[in-house]
């Protein structure tokens, strides 16, 4: 383990994970202190295994009224049952003092981030003097941002706290997970703790903010668990659209808790890596005190399907697109489909373009580190693809989700500087649309179609699926993991909600449901849970290089600017005698064509001349009084002769 900073706690490790810094590259042994632990990879169960897994799946999840006095006895413990059994010996928190007489502390789970959004997922697990991070992500603004780049969660918490945080571990490398973290690490330099592929896409993002030099990133692998004082993380392989996505088991001596992060259950996953469903078992017969559980889906019934699922989809487009170049827009970070892209570009001998530079970041990173398998001359540069027929190439790009700048967008509006759409182009948009971006994805749509394109999306061919677990998967974990309480997170209020409602299905008592928010300390003791407590979470909004400098009253009067426009009054006096010297002068901006509205302008200035004499006839010399006179009254006339508000700014000069 490498020495930590003054202001941390020395921390060892059950197994060290490997480190590398920019510098060296250089990765230390096992350190000192207990020995080395890694569970082994779970096997790819077999064709009959997997049949009887989703046969018993039903059994598992089977739904019970949490008040039944005379419960039916099912083939296998309902989670009810299960919890009651497994977790009363566990969790019954009798006395103070754990193993050696040490005082039993409460656990605190602070959310600054991720409950009633999708997005800015950031999590703080603290346990007497010990903090750790789970996830630092970012959100994208909402529509009346406007200026907006990204928004980032509060760290004033985390910093009001800092000589207890130990460090930093992520579940996987989507922007709503890691996005954040250049903004915080520039603050507060902590080690960070990912698979290969997480650490690797955000090497990408320190890089590009000059904090890689100085940064401590660790490399973990699923089975490993990492010591932070008195907590211990256990990372756990979990199915996404991500790979390396890995869940947390949070060990501590009041108990443990399970972080599901981002997941589903994939029975055949693309890369052969299935998710560690026995360790979850494993972790439900030890005793769960609570799971934090990912919510994105939990509207949705079944079970999310396989991402195979999609390259069946694409075997049969590929055959239709045959004479016709293909177009695919997709998710930069779904490296499995763009793998299944490579391969059926292969299968019918077609080259591969990434286009889009997040596309090409990406794919440049899972290439290097061996999570895209691309033989040999397959993949060529964008600036070589004119070489070739158009039915020889595949193009992968990014823009599924209509984002005005991506490399799809461009097409659609013919500025993108190598690439032109025409009739012969076969175009599949491999996403389902973000809530909100249905508008602009139907207008990149729209536009492309009038090119003459032909266009695919997932209302018409099953070229999507989802990367978070169903009603189905996420009764299976419930019952697996057979928590105390549970803490629906991850998702918008509607999502947690359902999220709940399961968790009662599946026998967990109401009182026992942590219906979380940002902010909000959630904390477990042998009292029960408590939820008084408060703290600062709110949003960071960064426009360009400025973070947090965007507030509530800046963005009104954006939204101001945007609506009525801006109309400014200069007027030139002189200081001594208040005489009127020039002026007024009216300068309008998107609020009246000056030209055509003469009379409107006109009566303004009259408006202001007669304001203006009354606050000398009162004898007031404060500018800043007078200027708020003629803004109340010029704000007042053009009320009544448009019905509009601009935004008045009335300058005055001195000489």
């Amino acid at each position: 383990m490498p020495t930590n900073s003054d202001n941390q706690k020395p921390q060892g490790t059950v197994r060290a994970p490997q480190q590398r810094t920019a510098q060296s590259g250089a990765r230390p042994g096992a350190g000192k202190g207990a020995p080395r632990r890694r569970r082994p990879a779970p096997k790819k169960p077999t064709a009959a295994q997997q049949a009887a897994a989703k046969a018993a799946a039903p059994a598992a999840v089977k739904e019970q009224p949490a008040q039944s006095t005379q419960p039916t006895q099912p083939t296998q413990p309902t989670a009810k049952q299960s919890a009651d059994g497994a977790n009363k010996k566990k969790f019954r928190f009798q006395s103070r003092r754990g193993k050696g007489g040490q005082k039993v502390l409460p656990i605190r789970i602070v959310p600054l981030g991720g409950l009633h959004e999708v997005g800015k997922n950031m999590t703080l697990i603290e346990y007497g003097e010990d903090i750790v991070v789970i996830d630092c992500g970012m959100t994208f603004p909402d529509n009346d941002m406007l200026g907006v780049d990204v928004v980032i969660p509060d760290f004033a918490y985390a910093m009001e706290n800092k000589k207890r945080l130990r460090g930093i571990v992520l579940t996987h490398g989507h922007e709503d997970h890691i996005g954040a973290l250049p903004y915080f690490l520039r603050q507060l330099n902590l080690p960070l703790y990912g698979t290969p592929l997480t650490l690797g896409l955000v090497e990408g993002k320190l890089e590009e903010h000059r904090l890689l030099e100085k940064s401590k990133l660790h490399k973990v692998a699923p089975g490993d668990v990492v010591t932070f004082g008195k907590i211990k993380v256990e990372f756990i392989r979990v199915n996404h659209s991500i790979p390396d996505a890995v869940a947390l088991a949070i060990h501590t001596p009041a108990g443990t808790l399970v972080h599901t992060g981002d997941f589903k259950i994939d029975y055949d996953p693309v890369d052969g890596q299935m998710i560690d469903l026995p360790r979850f078992a494993e972790l439900g017969r030890e005793g769960v005190l609570a799971l934090l559980m990912d919510s994105t889906n939990a509207e949705r019934p079944g079970m999310t399907p396989s991402e195979r699922s999609v390259g069946q989809a694409f075997e049969t487009l590929f055959q239709k697109a045959d004479g016709k170049r293909i177009i695919i827009a997709s998710f930069a970070s779904n490296i499995h489909r763009v793998q299944q892209i490579i391969d059926y570009a292969k299968k019918h001998r077609r080259k591969v373009v990434v286009s889009g530079r997040s596309m090409e970041n990406v794919t440049a990173k899972a290439i290097e580190l061996g999570y895209l398998k691309v033989g040999k001359n397959q993949m060529i540069e964008l600036a070589d693809a004119g070489k070739y027929p158009p039915e020889k190439l595949v193009i992968i790009t990014t823009g599924s989700q209509g984002e005005p700048m991506a490399a799809l967008s461009r097409m659609a509006n013919g500025t993108h500087r190598q690439i032109s759409v025409t009739a012969q182009d076969f175009i599949i948009i491999s996403a389902r649309p973000i809530p909100g971006n249905e508008k602009h994805v139907g207008r990149v749509i729209n536009e492309l179609l009038k090119l003459g394109a032909e266009v695919i999306y997932e209302d018409m061919y099953a070229v999507h699926v989802s990367g978070h677990a169903c009603q189905g998967e996420l009764k299976t974990m419930l019952a697996l993991t057979k928590p105390k309480y549970f803490f629906p997170v991850h998702g918008e209020y509607k999502h947690l909600v359902k999220n709940a409602g399961l968790g009662r299905s599946m026998g967990i008592k109401n009182d026992h449901i942590i219906m979380g928010e940002n902010g909000h300390v959630v904390e477990l003791s042998e009292r029960g849970v408590k939820q008084d407590e408060v703290v600062t979470a709110g949003k960071v909004m960064v426009d360009g290089l400025g973070v947090g400098d965007v507030g509530s009253m800046v963005l009104r009067d954006r939204r101001r600017l945007s609506q009525d426009g801006l109309m400014t009054i200069v007027i030139t006096m002189d200081s001594h005698t208040g005489e009127v010297l020039a002026g007024p002068d009216i300068v309008s901006r998107g609020f009246v064509y000056v030209r055509e509205s003469e009379q409107l302008m006109r009566d303004a200035k009259a408006v202001i001349n007669k304001t203006l004499q009354k606050c000398l006839a009162e004898e007031h010399r404060d500018w800043a009084e007078i200027k708020l006179s003629i803004r109340e009254a010029l704000s007042i006339f053009l009320w009544q002769k448009t019905k509009r508000s601009p935004m008045i700014l009335p300058i005055i000069m001195e000489v």
